[in-house]
């Protein structure tokens, strides 16, 4: 018998609302020990998925300088301090999660084996997935979840025999 995705689905999913600052969310993902939530949005809908990686290429690319080799060293330096200038200024509008989240919400059923499930999650270079019944979110299975195949006998057992 295959192992399915309800048997190794975290089934509680912390979510974020769409509106919540950006330092919002890096505090409650922090707190929480996760590194990503689904963002719901004013109806409690999933609409996306943030994460310290969208975090992170946030301010990575508002700070970045850049290549511009078309530029003098004047200029270039110029260039820098406007975009320091604006990215200061883009400070003090915080900015909400619903500015970098990825909109795309990928699921899989509860029944769905979970080798199709890893299957999917390499190919998409996910680290987690959510988990449907009847178009509504379940649970969710990350990585750590995916662990659980190999440090459970029994079910590393049940993924061997459906080989």
């Amino acid at each position: 018998m295959s192992v399915l995705a309800h048997e190794i689905m975290t089934p509680t999913v912390k979510a974020v609302p769409h509106h919540w600052t950006m330092d919002r969310l890096a505090r409650f993902l922090t707190d929480n020990e996760i590194t990503g939530s689904p963002v719901t949005d004013d109806n409690g809908d999933i609409i996306g998925i943030a994460t310290l990686k969208d975090i992170t290429e946030f301010r990575w690319n508002a700070s970045r300088t850049g290549d511009q080799p078309q530029l003098t060293p004047e200029e270039q330096e110029e260039a820098r301090r406007l975009r320091m200038v604006i990215f200061e200024e883009m400070g003090k509008v915080p900015v909400e999660v619903r500015d970098i989240m990825t909109p795309i919400v990928l699921s899989v059923d509860e029944d769905t084996p979970v080798r199709d499930i890893a299957n999917i999650m390499m190919r998409e270079h996910l680290h987690r997935i959510f988990v449907t019944r009847d178009s509504k979110i379940t649970g969710i299975i990350t990585t750590y979840d995916m662990l659980k195949l190999i440090s459970h006998q029994e079910l590393t057992q049940r993924c061997a025999e459906n080989d």
